[in-house]
């Protein structure tokens, strides 16, 4: 896929734009979105994601198109698991409800910085070693196997981040808000507020979804301009999210192990594509194997949303009888 220096700066402006009217909207007045207000800014960002998909797919042809949007789903997906912790963070550090549109704001601008170095030296990795692939899928069939094993986390099993921690005992730091100011002067002295460790563990939070979120893109597209793409659209609308599916990700009793399946199908694609480009002299004599056959997009992108339709509809269901039982007691 070729895209010019123009149109990566006109995409980072573009996004640059964007956050920075989020910034400034947010920043001016502090408060807690209404339902209309994020239902309208989450359509408009979702929108815009299908428009861009639309768009490669016209110019640039039905592969890339189909990568994008595969791409764009998965890292969407992963991100709706990720609210969850998120809304641990918030509910653990108490965060007025005023002030988490900030914060998540905050956290998405680290995150999207974060993401930016690691899709840089993903593609970089890969255009020299071919065999990172293998290295991708196994931490993939891990993750999911983990995902699996781990899916009812909750706030008893969140377990702070160590640099929290570790700013939390050795920084000077006060329980007093002081708005969204991350710091605030007591006395001469400048003390860390509640919002910088809330910041701390939102960034932290990010880079530990950017280790898998970003192979599992690169195991459906190695076109860094789509794997940058599909993760600025997937972060874009996160913030409106969050207010939205509060209650509805409690419903979503099987997501854990859809993304579990989701993520270790993309693992077993990574390790069939490492063996089709094989290298490695130990693994049939450093030639490709020729039995390793290559998943097309149109396939990942089947799978990847009959994955996630089952897995809404199944949580769905047993949270209706769930409730239907409950309310026959």
């Amino acid at each position: 896929m070729d895209v010019s220096p123009l149109v990566w700066i006109l995409t980072i402006g573009i996004t640059t734009g964007l956050l920075l009217v989020d910034v400034f909207i947010v920043g001016r007045r502090p408060h807690e979105p209404s339902t209309p207000e994020v239902t309208r800014h989450l359509i408009f960002f979702i929108s815009l994601a299908v428009v861009f998909g639309i768009g490669v797919w016209v110019l640039a042809g039905g592969q890339y198109g189909g990568e994008f949007f595969a791409g764009w789903l998965t890292e969407y997906s992963l991100s709706i698991d990720n609210l969850f912790i998120f809304i641990i963070i918030m509910t653990k550090l108490q965060v007025p409800r005023q002030y988490q549109q900030t914060a998540l704001l905050i956290g998405i601008v680290i995150a999207l910085v974060m993401r930016g170095i690691f899709i840089a030296v993903g593609a970089a990795a890969i255009n020299q070693f071919s065999w990172v692939f293998y290295i991708f899928g196994l931490f993939l069939v891990w993750t999911a196997y983990k995902l699996a094993k781990d899916d009812d986390l909750d706030e008893t099993q969140y377990d702070e981040p160590r640099i929290v921690r570790f700013a939390r005992t050795h920084l000077r730091a006060t329980d007093e808000w002081n708005g969204v100011k991350l710091f605030l002067h007591e006395n001469g002295k400048r003390l860390a507020t509640p919002m910088f460790v809330v910041v701390l563990s939102l960034g932290v939070t990010d880079l530990l979804f950017a280790l898998d979120s970003i192979p599992a893109i690169y195991g459906l597209t190695k076109e860094p301009y789509l794997v940058f793409t599909a993760n600025i659209f997937a972060l874009m609308g996160l913030r409106q999210l969050y207010f939205l599916i509060g209650d509805l990700l409690q419903r979503l009793v099987y997501l854990s192990y859809g993304l579990a399946v989701l993520l270790a199908f993309i693992g077993v694609k990574l390790i069939l594509h490492a063996m089709h480009e094989n290298e490695l002299p130990f693994i049939n004599g450093g030639h490709h194997v020729g039995w390793a056959p290559e998943i097309p997009i149109w396939l990942s992108l089947v799978a990847i949303v009959g994955i996630l339709g089952v897995t809404t509809v199944l949580s769905l269901m047993k949270d209706a009888r769930d409730r239907r039982a409950a309310a026959a007691e």
